[in-house]
């Protein structure tokens, strides 16, 4: 998928057969925060997709899911996971080279096959979650259900905490 590729990420939304809304977002509000706080949103009602490198030999990449009112656990939950010393957040260059999306727009519909997409288990209990929309002018209100079928999915205990 490209960025700003509205019609692909329709196409794919359609596809999973769950109910959502296509949000309109100024791409200067796109940031979860400052986007909660002019919308009237929670961060709760938000989910963060971020890419995150491993530092090892081979280049390799997950994109992880949770709440905006939390924060990735890098450190111990992912590393670990990814059976590295060392993993750090991907720069915004790696995340539009890998995704084709820019951050605040990050969506995990329609990631590159293969890409490993692992979701905090705190995010599958919320009644509905907004997501990125593919680019910073849009972002997507739906079920969390979609993470049952979205390939490559895997929902992880512990993957990130409160803030």
């Amino acid at each position: 998928m490209t960025a700003g590729d509205h019609q692909v990420l329709i196409q794919a939304l359609d596809e999973c057969g769950l109910e959502y809304e296509i949000l309109s977002c100024d791409p200067e509000l796109a940031d979860t925060d400052i986007f909660c706080k002019h919308y009237g949103w929670a961060l709760e009602d938000c989910a963060n997709t971020i890419l995150v490198k491993a530092k090892s030999q081979q280049e390799r990449f997950v994109a992880c899911v949770l709440l905006a009112s939390t924060r990735l656990d890098v450190n111990k939950v992912v590393r670990k996971k990814l059976q590295v010393r060392r993993a750090s957040f991907a720069s915004g260059e790696e995340t539009q080279r890998i995704t084709g999306m820019t951050i605040g727009g990050v969506t995990p519909v329609g990631l590159p096959a293969g890409l490993p997409l692992w979701i905090d288990a705190q995010v599958m209990e919320r009644p509905f979650i907004i997501l990125g929309g593919a680019s910073r002018s849009a972002k997507i209100k739906i079920s969390p259900d979609l993470f049952h079928l979205t390939a490559n999915s895997e929902i992880v205990e512990g993957l990130a905490r409160p803030f």
